[in-house]
């Protein structure tokens, strides 16, 4: 079952509309969401509006709250989210950090008091479209404990890399710091499937399991061990204490309405011009994505960058449509049945 994207935006934004979100609020909100459909990010997707507005509802969470910089020193800056929408906080914060990059060469603007925000390569990918190198790094709840240690505290913290090229399609690196996000996890549960790969997560006593429910009851594996669980904590100093919102181990995750989420992010702007130079940097670019693209595959079929394969799903989706279970159109039907819109066509 396949709907557009662009169907599926103008969906996402009724349902925020109807919910009392300011229109053009709605659609930079939705427009994230529907960014993670083309890439085949269901977890991230539009199937969340749901719980986000669950936790709206549930008191915990703003609808469509004012976000304002409470400091602003030129090249950096601090934005207080006011517990609105992660994705129009972030959206907010990468265009105050190209501003700043445009001006003087680097923008860094820390999110305070935000909630989850999607996809991390969404806003790197909108820096790199400007022809800037953009950094994204964002804080979670609780998913596993410090390497060797005994209590749940780090998050799946991802952080994502973009690199722009004039003539081949951008370099986005767009990784959690555990094997896989909870999301994914989450998903293959609520679509009713009965095995996750081994190596992603263990059950409630510590054990391997490829259960999905298992693992929602358990912790996630770090990528790498100790490399990821040292990339999880330093991703949530750098997000949620720089920021001022809460030491490490402290974010509420979606599914817990008891509370605030408390999440937090960090969003870089680079503008190669003030460094080596614009044009260099883009040939640099251009002879390292050639020398890995072009390379002979060890298994005959090809190399990939970070970015290349979700610009493929992309242009697939855009062109063929966002494929979506009947658990997600389930779900979008129960919010299109809430503010009396049409579903998006099966």
């Amino acid at each position: 079952m396949t709907t557009t994207g662009i169907e599926l935006r103008r969906f996402a934004t009724d349902v925020l509309t109807a919910a009392g979100m300011r229109r053009q609020n709605a659609d930079v909100v939705a427009g994230v969401m529907v960014g993670a459909d083309l890439l085949g990010v269901h977890s991230h997707g539009t199937t969340r509006l749901a719980t986000y507005l669950d936790r709206v509802d549930a008191g915990v969470m703003a609808l469509d709250p004012e976000m304002v910089l409470i400091r602003d020193r030129g090249a950096t800056a601090l934005l207080d989210a006011a517990n609105g929408f992660g994705q129009l906080a972030a959206s907010r914060a990468v265009v105050h950090a190209i501003e700043r990059a445009r001006a003087y060469g680097a923008g860094v603007v820390s999110v305070a008091r935000s909630n989850h925000f999607g996809v991390a390569g969404h806003y790197v990918r909108a820096a790199a479209e400007s022809g800037l190198v953009g950094i994204a790094l964002t804080n979670a709840s609780p998913a596993m404990p410090p390497f060797n240690g005994t209590r749940r505290l780090l998050g799946t913290n991802p952080i994502a890399i973009g690199v722009p090229s004039r003539r081949r399609p951008l370099a986005v690196l767009d990784m959690s710091s555990t094997t896989v996000a909870r999301g994914k996890i989450r998903r293959a549960f609520d679509n009713g499937e009965t095995e996750i790969p081994a190596g992603w997560a263990t059950d409630a006593t510590g054990a391997p399991t490829t259960d999905p429910a298992a693992a929602l009851d358990g912790d996630l594996a770090p990528l790498g061990g100790p490399k990821g669980a040292g990339l999880s904590l330093m991703i949530d100093l750098l997000a949620g204490s720089l920021s001022g919102t809460g030491p490490v181990g402290s974010v509420v995750g979606l599914p817990d309405a008891s509370a605030v989420s408390g999440t937090a992010h960090l969003l870089i702007a680079l503008d190669p011009e003030a460094f080596g130079g614009a044009d260099l940097f883009d040939r640099l670019v251009e002879q390292s994505l050639a020398d890995v693209a072009d390379m002979h595959a060890a298994d005959g079929e090809r190399v990939y960058y970070p970015g290349l394969i979700e610009h493929e799903q992309r242009e697939r989706a855009e062109r063929d449509g966002i494929r979506l279970t009947d658990v997600d159109h389930d779900r979008l039907g129960a919010l299109a049945d809430r503010f009396g819109l049409d579903a998006p066509a099966r």
